[in-house]
C-alpha cells in the first residue's frame, strides 16, 4: 500500500445567541449539496485557527472569534490515498454580513428544530450534538 497524504483542514460552528449554528451549502465535492460548518484547507504558513476564521470569512461573509477546538476527524477520499484532517473550533461573530461566497453555495442560520430536516454532510449532526450543538429551544 502506498503513503497516504494527510491535508489539515480547519472549520467553525459558529453560534449565536439564540443558540443556532451558521451552516453552508457545499457547491464543491466532497459532498456537494449538504450542509456543513465552514471550513477548508489549512494554507502554508496559517495556524488551525487562522485557516479556519479565514475560512469562514470566505464562506460566509463573517469575520469571527475562534474558541476552543471542539473536535478533530480524519475524511478519507475514496481513492485511500488521501486523507482530510479537519480541526473545528467553536466561533463567534465579531463582524462582517452574511453572505455565501467561496466553496458555499448558500449559507443560513439553523436551530435545532430544522437540523433534522436538511441534508447534512456525514456524521455531522452527530458531532454538533456531541458539543452541544445547537442549543435545545431553537
Amino acid at each position: 500500500m502506498g503513503r497516504v497524504e494527510t491535508i489539515l483542514a480547519a472549520g467553525t460552528v459558529i453560534s449565536d445567541d439564540a443558540g443556532r449554528v451558521l451552516l453552508v451549502l457545499r457547491g464543491r465535492e466532497p459532498q456537494r449539496g449538504r450542509w456543513s460548518v465552514p471550513g477548508g484547507k489549512v494554507e502554508p504558513g496559517e495556524t488551525l485557527e487562522q485557516a479556519a476564521a479565514r475560512e469562514a470569512l470566505e464562506e460566509t461573509g463573517l469575520q469571527v472569534r475562534i474558541g476552543r477546538e471542539l473536535w478533530c476527524l480524519a475524511i478519507p477520499l475514496g481513492d485511500g490515498r488521501v486523507v482530510y484532517e479537519v480541526h473545528d473550533f467553536a466561533a463567534t461573530v465579531t463582524g462582517g454580513a452574511l453572505v455565501p461566497g467561496g466553496d458555499a453555495a448558500d449559507a443560513r442560520w439553523v436551530g435545532r428544530g430544522e437540523l433534522a430536516t436538511l441534508p447534512l454532510t456525514t456524521d455531522l449532526a452527530v458531532y454538533l450534538a456531541g458539543a452541544g450543538f445547537p442549543r435545545p429551544g431553537t
